[in-house]
């Protein structure tokens, strides 16, 4: 471990940062640098001295440098074990920075413990650094119970703040605020009790901070199964609003909402997060036209109603990690959209008992991966609908022909009137403009492109970021505190066209913001926030007259005054339009299916079908059906009384469907698919009714994924168990779907879900991963709670070998 910490790889900007009470600034490519002599003195800008985050050596992962071309999830490998919870934020000195789950993040090492909310840092999104941690075991905060743990962190920029939420195990939501992304951190209390909140019955944990256009800030928190929402005070310091319920569903909890055109989304997760190979983790999505909602997924299905839900954002896709999930976001100088999330290794899931101030914990390895989040048909999808990646995917882009931070000066730029370099702790140097002075870069950029930049300025004064120039022609995105408004215009000889966007009213322009200018075809886009999460405080867009062209200079320039930091311009990333397709089922393959018509069971002379535990009464065809009442009996882990109708399977890759009705009303009931290879080895997907947590007497109707099988990874190892998924949400009749892959590289069978209420329109949901122990076979079952009936049309198999099919997919559903 001391080789480890020692080994310090340099960042590629300059940074100044306290280790161990001694000020260290770095240059570019990690060289020590010169400190400017004196930072200059303004008034309305924010200074002040840093110091450090609990103390730690540094660690760096995979080897500083340039972006990559591309990259290898998870991006926290061979830095950290794990880092669950993850959430992320540029920081105004250029660098990301990643906030974290208290967690045993050197145990590989023998480091004994666990870290308080541990800090990472990146220039590139993808090769990481071991900066400290929020809490120092040392100063724990004196409103936390003996054996608190901190959770779940989320991380935004709040008028010149870095404020840090968590969860505390123990129950409820703190804030925590520096001037830095490393801190010195001060703690505000508890913003959540940990008693139950009036009127959201949820667990107080799992919270994200949003700041909507009119400036209004909102926190969303919940856990298990409720999400609520309240507005904050205008410092986000403490809830003000009436508490709403916005959405609700099994295991439902990490919330993160971002706005994107003209919807809010709601992004959460469900299925459990922390069950090692069995963690069904699975990120969705509902939308909105207002913060309160009601949020809806795909399909239309309202986040509050009594059911599963759709809305697949990323889900696990059989690449080797399951338990996908508590997802934040994060955008690239390119304007590419990123998912942030943490995930499970199948092959290596779960620590060995690890001591905490809880005691001893069993945990399970969660390290940090990210991939691209396209929108698609306003649906918010991790690659397209492919999932999670883990190698050769193409790196954010975190730089580009003009990328500067002005830790060398102005020296890149052709200067016009009055400007300087400034420097101050959190941003290091940037360029301070004064009345009418502008930079204009001494190279161009060609094509579409994504111009970005922090900027500052007084309250009467305005900033603007400019692209295309060439002479008096060009694009400039304005903020303008004077006129209270955020301003695009763009110019071609004598034609000049505007459009503008108000500012909120408590918009305060003397603290840091992010502005950027997107120029795509004749569209030319502004926008400010004050974080760039998804959460924009102003956008307005202005269609560029004719022949006017992005390609030319960048320029930054004020009106009274202004400062500049981490400007920079890329091509612009190219939206991905279409989904990836999605299965379809290939050539129907009648010795493995039956319609039900008088010889499928094995008492009526089928021989296809066997019984494991044949009912004494119960099942019978009806109609060109199986009609199944549901039996008082368990097929879970050590109770397994339940009976299994069973049939082969092929042994090349296939898709297994049927077509369900059921009239569940009791706590338990399920009826489905099957694919069985014992008591304790299977996977099931069925209709099932599960309680809602904190809801006396409320039942959910789920399309549920389940696995079952050893656990020989945890400590003890487990004999037997289970955990599950959910699909979309079920109907009186519902269709399910379940496509068996071989992985044989792997010796795993793959197994993807889909549902559909219509028989056309299909939900594809995540995959669980089962090792090859043997032959699995097609199975029904009609089990858990007596008094229900399951009608089952048919089974029908389908040959997959040559692959999943080539017919496109679209919204998330495909025939």
């Amino acid at each position: 471990m001391r080789e480890r910490l020692r080994s310090f790889l340099p960042s590629l900007r300059p940074r100044r940062r306290f280790f161990n009470g001694e000020r260290i600034v770095m240059g570019l490519r990690g060289r020590p640098a010169r400190s400017a002599a004196t930072a200059l003195s303004v008034g309305l800008l924010l200074a002040g001295g840093l110091s450090a985050v609990a103390p730690a050596d540094a660690v760096t992962a995979h080897g500083a440098g340039s972006p990559s071309a591309t990259y290898t999830n998870p991006v926290t490998s061979n830095v950290v074990d794990t880092f669950p919870d993850p959430a992320m934020i540029r920081g105004k000195d250029g660098s990301w920075y990643a906030y974290g789950t208290t967690n045993p993040i050197f145990n590989s090492a023998g480091e004994p413990g666990e870290h308080i909310l541990p800090v990472l840092r990146s220039d590139n999104m993808v090769d990481w650094t071991y900066v400290g941690d929020v809490v120092s075991p040392n100063a724990i905060p004196p409103f936390w119970q003996s054996n608190s743990r901190a959770w779940a962190p989320d991380i935004r920029y709040v008028d010149g703040q870095y404020h840090l939420t968590y969860a505390l195990s123990t129950g409820g939501i703190a804030l925590a605020t520096a001037p830095t992304p490393t801190g010195p951190w001060t703690q505000h209390g508890l913003l959540v009790p940990s008693a139950a909140v009036a009127g959201c019955p949820t667990g107080n944990i799992d919270q994200a901070l949003f700041t909507d256009a009119d400036g209004t800030h909102y926190l969303y928190w919940g856990s298990y199964d409720v999400i609520c929402v309240s507005k904050t005070n205008a410092d986000a310091t403490a809830l003000t609003g009436p508490v709403t319920q916005v959405a609700q569903g099994r295991r439902m909890e990490g919330a993160f909402v971002v706005k994107h055109g003209d919807f809010y989304y709601l992004m959460y997760s469900d299925g459990g997060c922390c069950d090692g190979a069995f963690s069904g983790y699975t990120v969705k999505v509902g939308r909105s036209r207002s913060p309160y909602g009601p949020f809806e997924d795909d399909e239309g299905t309202d986040l509050m109603s009594l059911s599963s839900k759709g809305g697949f954002v990323l889900a696990p896709n059989g690449n080797g990690f399951t338990g996908v999930g508590h997802n934040a976001v994060q955008t690239d100088l390119s304007g590419q959209d990123w998912i942030v999330y943490h995930g499970i290794s199948n092959a290596d899931p779960d620590f060995p008992p690890v001591q905490s101030r809880a005691g001893e914990l069993k945990l399970s390895k969660r390290p940090m991966l990210i991939d691209r989040l396209d929108w698609i048909d306003g649906w918010p999808v991790a690659n397209a609908g492919a999932g999670g990646s883990v190698s050769g995917a193409a790196a954010p882009v975190t730089t580009g022909p003009v990328d500067d931070s002005f830790a060398s000066g102005l020296g890149a730029w052709v200067s016009r009137g009055p400007a300087v370099v400034g420097d101050e702790t959190d941003p290091g140097r940037f360029a301070r403009l004064g009345d009418g002075a502008a930079l204009t870069s001494k190279v161009r950029v060609e094509g579409d492109l994504h111009a970005r930049a922090d900027v500052r300025t007084s309250p009467g004064g305005a900033v603007g970021l400019r692209a295309g120039v060439n002479g008096r022609n060009g694009a400039v995105a304005w903020l303008d505190a004077q006129a209270g408004e955020l301003r695009v215009e763009v110019t071609h000889g004598d034609t000049t066209v505007r459009s503008a966007a108000p500012l909120p009213a408590t918009f305060d322009a003397s603290t840091w913001k992010v502005l950027t200018l997107d120029w795509v075809g004749d569209h030319v886009t502004a926008s400010v926030s004050e974080d760039d999460l998804i959460d924009p405080l102003a956008v307005t867009t202005a269609t560029a007259p004719r022949n006017a062209t992005p390609s030319g200079a960048i320029a930054v320039s004020a009106r009274r005054g202004g400062d500049v930091d981490n400007v920079s311009a890329a091509p612009a990333a190219r939206p991905v339009t279409e989904r990836v397709p999605d299965p379809v089922p290939g050539r129907l393959l009648t010795e493995y299916s039956d319609d039900f018509e008088g010889t499928g069971m094995p008492e009526t002379g089928g021989t296809a079908w066997s019984w494991v535990r044949q009912p004494a009464a119960g099942p019978r065809l009806e109609g060109g059906r199986l009609v199944w009442p549901t039996q008082a009996a368990e097929l879970y882990t050590g109770s397994n009384t339940a009976s299994v109708l069973l049939r082969d399977a092929p042994r090349s890759d296939y898709l297994v469907e049927t077509k369900l009705s059921f009239d569940g009303s009791r706590a338990s009931q399920q009826a489905g698919l099957v694919l069985y290879q014992n008591d304790d080895r299977y996977l099931k997907l069925v209709h099932s009714l599960l309680p809602l947590n904190r809801k006396p007497g409320q039942l959910l109707h789920q399309t549920e994924f389940g696995k079952e099988a050893e656990r020989p990874t945890a400590t003890p190892p487990v004999a037997v168990a289970n955990g599950p998924m959910f699909g979309a949400a079920p109907a009186e009749t519902t269709w399910l779907r379940l496509y068996v892959r071989h992985d044989v590289v792997h010796d795993e069978y793959d197994v993807r879900m889909a549902s559909s209420t219509d028989g056309e329109r299909w939900e594809w949901g995540g995959t669980w991963s089962l090792s090859d122990q043997g032959d699995l076979r097609i199975g029904l079952v009609s089990m858990n709670t007596a008094g229900a009936t399951a009608k089952f049309d048919y089974v029908h198999t389908y040959d997959m070998a040559q692959g999943p099919g080539t017919q496109a997919a679209g919204g998330g559903t495909t025939s």
